[in-house]
């Protein structure tokens, strides 16, 4: 038997306009009564007729979420969390893998306008396409929030986290640990490597280090990047100036610097310390566990979700930017010189 909307308001004890004002976000409905209604909907397993209700509020209740890649965990981690907030008020989301392209970026966007989403978030786009203008140009006619670690000059919504003050605390951890020979491992072409890139720069350039190595292990949301920061490493280990610490930019690189030490015989942290970079289940699971600086992620999906929600139903023009914090995780990863 098909539940309807009339079924939802009886099990709840409240009118089906309190109901359709829940499943819409509309209009403001007490706390408590929004918390039984979610738990009739999900204990009657409530579907609603999304063709009828887009045909009278104009929306096809779906939002596109667009993604540089699946591998890394980190990713569908967010994904995962907006999917839960935007569920329960009667959103389905369309999820886009780029690959880290900004060709193929564009083209998956303009593919979701074609469908009529109702809004659109990005997850760490492409260098190109914010510095071009384009997102921006998008934004200004369709709901539209950016996920990402940088937010400066840019006239979009933004959820952050504080990749900056993240990525400090993690080297300034290891200065601590008394490491002076420090390698830096990144990917190609995003904001969030170029970040952490500076940051090693200036910390180098501060504290007058001699050392200095940066690796480019090619695209960094692949699992082949796992394999490629473990042959880089390898080179890197063989060579005449050894680091006493690496910098991975994600787990997925620092799993690969784990990897490489195993096959060279080498022990984390009394050989190398292996610092990572996302807190994702692959710093729980490595062997030894992962010291990683933590972005939050569920809750980076849960404000996006929110700020998605609020933008679409609002119709709101004024722009915002939230910044998260971070925390640096420290586990067994990570030693003394």
């Amino acid at each position: 038997m098909t539940v309807t909307i009339k079924d939802v308001a009886r099990e709840a004890g409240v009118s089906i306009t309190t109901v359709s004002r829940v499943l819409n976000n509309n209009y403001p409905v007490k706390k408590e009564t929004r918390v039984r209604i979610e738990r009739a909907i999900e204990k009657l397993n409530y579907k609603p007729n999304m063709m009828a209700r887009g045909l009278i509020t104009r929306r096809s209740s779906v939002i596109g979420v667009v993604v540089p890649g699946i591998t890394n965990l980190f990713f569908p981690t967010i994904v995962e969390s907006i999917e839960s907030v935007t569920n329960k008020v009667g959103y389905s989301i369309s999820l886009s893998n780029t690959g880290g392209d900004e060709k193929k970026e564009r083209n998956l966007i303009e593919e979701l306008i074609a469908k009529r989403v109702d809004g659109i978030v990005i997850i760490d786009p492409t260098v190109n396409n914010l510095n071009s203008g384009y997102l921006e140009n998008i934004s200004k006619s369709l709901p539209l929030v950016i996920i990402n670690g940088c937010s400066d000059g840019y006239d979009c919504n933004f959820v952050s986290y504080d990749e900056k003050a993240g990525t400090m605390e993690a080297f300034k951890y290891l200065r601590s640990l008394g490491h002076e020979k420090i390698a830096f491992v990144r990917g190609s072409r995003s904001y969030s490597y170029d970040i952490k890139e500076k940051i090693y720069l200036d910390i180098i350039k501060e504290d007058k280090l001699k050392y200095k190595k940066i690796l480019n292990v090619g695209m960094g949301n692949t699992i082949e990047v796992v394999k490629n920061t473990k042959e880089k490493i390898k080179t890197l280990i063989f060579g005449k100036s050894k680091p006493t610490a690496i910098f991975a930019c994600n787990d997925l690189m620092a799993v690969g610097v784990i990897n490489a030490c195993n096959e060279l015989g080498l022990t984390v942290p009394k050989d190398l310390s292996v610092m990572g970079f996302d807190n994702t289940l692959l710093a729980f699971v490595s062997h030894p566990r992962l010291t990683s600086v933590d972005l939050n992620m569920r809750e980076i999906g849960k404000k996006a979700a929110l700020e998605i929600l609020d933008i679409i139903d609002k119709n709101n023009k004024t722009k915002k930017i939230i910044i998260m914090g971070t925390s640096l995780i420290i586990r067994e990863s990570c030693d003394k010189v």
